[in-house]
């Protein structure tokens, strides 16, 4: 690492202001940000110092994807041989795995890094790290038979109108990754839905045979739930699933909401290292787990609440998506509010939608509209306590 350090300081100057290669400073700032911490501290004014920076945060978040990611490669691989009734090994299994879903990841980061270097060097700004986070996220949320050139639309879609529009990282409103897959969703329905996308079939670079049994169903446990109206639970083949089956994650769906086991393992890094706050994370699964208990008890849902909690992409949204604090309340008691209610209507959608199983997307894309009037609402409450308590104080010390 320090030989690369030296010659970064060696050509640094060809990028600095009257250098020869001057208008691409924005794109070697962003490139040597990113190898190594930059050294430039505040020398005026109020400022906060801490050891996190946006890059450490993207990078532990990134880390903390990391499980999923590779238990979806696993998956894939999985569910394509079961679908075929082969059982090969598990570096095979593995291997047919990440040949189709890298490609994946590859496009996500290509495009959407090459808009933010592109928008970066048009404006002459900093290269910003937030879509080191979403790039990984757009791949995990979609189905493994989505198209590249989809995913490369989609997500050039995203960054461009929900992100550099409205200022870049920091700025949007709503979750990048979210409206990149609600892009795919309205866009192409038939690729983001069906029981054919979310298990792959045909071969992978010679890995792999395309040949399909008669039991081959590519349908989400979810989606089996909302298309029959009753609790037809089983997996690629037809068996019936448990409750450790869903938890581990060996079922259809997009390639990182499927295991439980990983999503926990990434909230545990997520919470021990202060990125992610616990209060949405825990009103998300509190208000999700209380309304499908309670529309359970009316006989409006024919699963339980646990399995709500456990099928389609609710506890990768609670852990990953929610938790962003750009596009969450700032306030502590405006999280409570923010979560509980991506919960609540995550559920409604489930259940009063036939025709939409899902329901964690548009939850959390809808209160991410209401997260500043959330803020401003629970500011101007604890503005109005404290003044009737100081007029309540004043009154008290005049009687006295």
């Amino acid at each position: 690492m320090k030989f690369l350090r030296n010659y970064l300081n060696k050509i640094k100057p060809n990028f600095e202001e009257g250098g020869k290669f001057h208008a691409f400073h924005s794109v070697f700032d962003g490139f040597e940000s990113f190898l190594f911490v930059p050294n430039n501290t505040s020398s005026s004014g109020t400022h906060i110092h801490d050891a996190i920076d946006s890059k450490r945060t993207m990078s532990i978040v990134v880390l903390a994807l990391v499980p999923c990611l590779l238990f979806g490669m696993y998956n894939t691989g999985f569910q394509h041989y079961l679908a075929i009734g082969q059982t090969p090994g598990f570096w095979t299994i593995f291997l047919y795995g990440l040949l189709a879903v890298l490609p994946l990841v590859l496009v996500s980061y290509i495009v959407g890094l090459g808009i933010e270097f592109i928008v970066a060097q048009w404006k002459g700004h900093e290269i910003q790290e937030g879509f080191l986070v979403s790039g990984m996220l757009i791949p995990l949320i979609v189905p493994i038979d989505t198209p590249l050139w989809m995913v490369g639309l989609a997500t050039a879609f995203a960054v461009i109108f929900a992100k550099e529009v409205f200022g870049g990282t920091g700025f949007n409103i709503w979750n990048v990754a979210l409206i990149a897959r609600a892009f795919l969703f309205f866009a192409y329905p038939s690729k983001m839905s069906g029981e054919e996308v979310f298990v792959r079939t045909d071969s992978t670079f010679g890995i792999g045979d395309g040949k399909v049994i008669d039991a081959f169903s590519g349908a989400t446990p979810l989606g089996q739930v909302g298309s029959e109206g009753v609790p037809l639970i089983t997996n690629t083949i037809g068996d019936t699933l448990s409750y450790w089956d869903m938890f581990i994650g060996l079922i259809p769906g997009s390639i990182g909401e499927t295991s439980k086991l990983c999503i926990l393992l990434g909230a545990i890094i997520l919470l021990i290292t202060g990125i992610a706050n616990w209060r949405t994370m825990l009103s998300v699964f509190a208000g999700g787990f209380l309304t499908a208990f309670l529309f359970s008890e009316l006989g409006l849902t024919s699963i339980s609440a646990l399995e709500h909690i456990l099928l389609g992409g609710f506890a990768f949204g609670a852990v990953f998506m929610s938790t962003d604090p750009v596009t969450s309340p700032r306030t502590q008691f405006g999280k409570y509010i923010f979560g509980f209610l991506i919960g609540f209507f995550a559920i409604c959608v489930r259940v009063l939608n036939p025709g939409y199983p899902e329901g964690m997307m548009l939850a959390i894309l809808f209160m991410n509209s209401f997260a500043p009037l959330i803020d401003y609402y629970v500011v101007n409450a604890n503005i109005n306590r404290r003044l009737k308590r100081a007029k309540l104080n004043a009154m008290k010390g005049g009687v006295e």
